[in-house]
């Protein structure tokens, strides 16, 4: 309250800046990049609801997911180019300049990863009819959690600068080994999905999407800030 005979004086400049509003800004962030992500990925989500369980469907899965690898990497880009102040929060808008400038660099390692998992999973799925000994189960096992890992990696560079597919390949599998922790809370993240989707439902990760995301971005600062730092001019 102010003394009397003074007038309160209210800085426009300090509206929107403090604790709460800069978390319902976090909040409205998140479930509007949310709803947008799901907008995106609605067709291939559709498309796996219809799909049965069967081995077989593997390759139609795997085109139903190619709209995650554009959607996810606008929602990286999203996320990261927030604004913390309640009375500038433009979070469509700016997804959506993320679906324009990421689309094409995410398919372009999106879709070969995506393959390369598929015929994974399809071989782990057959694998009594291949005739390998059971090691080579579990080294594929451990190939496909290591190229998810790498997908990690390769989500933050690809969102968040303009290098040529070929080098954000190669600096996501640098990082993978130079930033640890960022690769073990990408790990967390997925043990995390795998065990919602087991013992929940299928539909939970992809509700919690936007919040699992930028957890990854928040891991990925030290990759983020290296890339930033020794990989731009």
């Amino acid at each position: 309250m102010p003394p009397t005979g003074t007038t309160a004086t209210i800085r426009p400049h300090d509206f929107g800046t403090g604790h709460l509003s800069r978390a319902a800004a976090l909040l409205h962030t998140l479930l509007t990049v949310e709803a947008l992500l799901l907008a995106t990925t609605a067709p291939g989500l559709l498309g796996l609801l219809l799909l049965g369980p069967s081995p077989a469907n593997l390759p139609l899965a795997a085109l139903c997911l190619l709209p995650l690898g554009p959607a996810a990497s606008a929602a990286v880009y999203a996320l990261h180019h927030r604004s913390r102040d309640l009375t500038d929060l433009h979070p469509a808008r700016v997804y959506r300049r993320g679906l324009r400038l990421n689309s094409l660099p995410a398919l372009r390692l999106w879709a070969p990863l995506l393959a390369w998992l598929t015929v994974i999973a399809f071989t782990l799925t057959h694998f009594t009819a291949t005739g390998l000994p059971r090691w080579w189960a579990a080294l594929l096992a451990v190939i496909g959690v290591a190229s998810l890992l790498w997908g990690a990696h390769a989500l933050l560079l690809t969102s968040l600068f303009t290098f040529r597919s070929r080098d954000t390949a190669r600096l996501a599998a640098y990082f993978l080994l130079r930033r640890g922790r960022t690769t073990l809370a990408a790990a967390s993240l997925l043990v995390l999905t795998g065990a919602m989707t087991a013992l929940l439902t299928e539909a939970l990760p992809a509700l919690l999407a936007a919040p699992s995301l930028l957890s990854l971005l928040y891991a990925g600062r030290p990759v983020i800030a290296e890339a930033e730092e020794d990989f731009t001019p």
